[in-house]
């Protein structure tokens, strides 16, 4: 890949979507990303999202190792919605609470070990990061649009400025 063909991704509004071409689709909830998050193995972020939903830990632990639409998936009957409760190792966390914003703050930043990931957010230059797929409203999803670019956007200038510490 050419330089000339990076320009539009640090210029442009970039879409982060598993069906979109490279960065974009490698920093998709649904990529292949694996990560440690509290002791336990996640294939995707997808994998660790949906697992939120089960109390049962040992059922986290399966859909974690999931990715993709199977992890979406394996959330889709729950009906958390009614009580807005999600659920880590043993522990219950109100959807709407700063302590539920916490575990998402560790869960990516846990993702951003993965070196591919990293090498893909990089990639982004300084594009604003954008997902149109998804929901707005927290009552509805448990990472909306914004929660979601918002904690990319500032991994990856945590990234950034490391490497330039490291030079």
């Amino acid at each position: 890949m050419t330089c000339e063909s990076c320009v539009n991704w640090k210029s442009n509004p970039m879409d982060i979507r598993s069906g979109a071409k490279y960065p974009s689709s490698t920093l998709s909830n649904f990529a292949s990303n694996e990560f440690e998050f509290d002791g336990v193995f996640c294939a995707s972020m997808e994998g660790l999202l949906q697992s939120l939903k089960f109390e049962d830990v040992q059922v986290q632990r399966e859909i974690c190792g999931r990715v993709g639409i199977k992890a979406k998936m394996s959330g889709r009957d729950v009906d958390w919605k009614i009580t807005h409760m999600l659920f880590w190792n043993g522990q219950a966390f109100s959807r709407f609470s700063q302590e539920y914003q916490t575990l998402l703050d560790r869960a990516f930043e846990s993702l951003s070990y993965n070196k591919t990931f990293c090498t893909a957010l990089l990639a982004t230059g300084d594009a604003k990061l954008k997902h149109s797929v998804g929901s707005v409203d927290a009552s509805e999803t448990i990472l909306t649009r914004n929660e979601f670019c918002d904690r990319l956007t500032r991994l990856r200038e945590l990234l950034s400025k490391e490497r330039l510490d490291l030079h």
